[in-house]
């Protein structure tokens, strides 16, 4: 075998290891980057310790987990949108998130504002209600009725 050929079959297999290194490096990094957001979609923390900031939310019609996670996101009570859509995609409450105007607190976590997000009738909704109620129940004279 002449010189030529040994030097090349030497670069040759250095240039193997350093593709095989540098592939190995990047397996590990994204493996990293995989188990840090598996790790935060289950233990994300609240943004702020009780008793936090109460902040009023509207969830549209039709709205889909990123641009309700934009929304949390802007409001302050998320720290990431795509980590929110992923937690809503993963949890019971994907589909039952319903629209209209909500009161989150940043000591919540994500899992506890999905919950009353999809709770059968929002708080504001509720008490709307209870005043057309009494609205309705009032006679002509502006007095209640027994």
């Amino acid at each position: 075998m002449s010189a030529s050929k040994v030097v090349l079959r030497i670069l040759h297999v250095c240039i193997s290891i350093l593709v095989f290194l540098l592939v190995l490096f990047g397996l590990v990094k994204l493996g990293g980057q995989a188990y840090d957001l598996g790790y935060r979609v289950f233990t994300e923390r609240p943004m702020e310790n009780e008793p936090g900031t109460d902040v009023t939310v509207r969830v549209s019609e039709g709205m889909n987990a990123l641009s309700l996670g934009t929304v949390l996101e802007e409001k302050g009570l998320v720290r990431d949108n795509k980590l929110f859509a992923i937690q809503m995609m993963l949890s019971a409450y994907a589909k039952k998130v319903k629209p209209g105007l909500y009161t989150l607190n940043t000591h919540q976590t994500s899992r506890e504002m999905l919950k009353v997000m999809a709770a059968e009738e929002p708080k504001e909704e509720e008490e709307e209600t209870k005043k057309e109620k009494e609205k309705s129940s009032e006679d002509s004279s502006g007095k209640k009725k027994k």
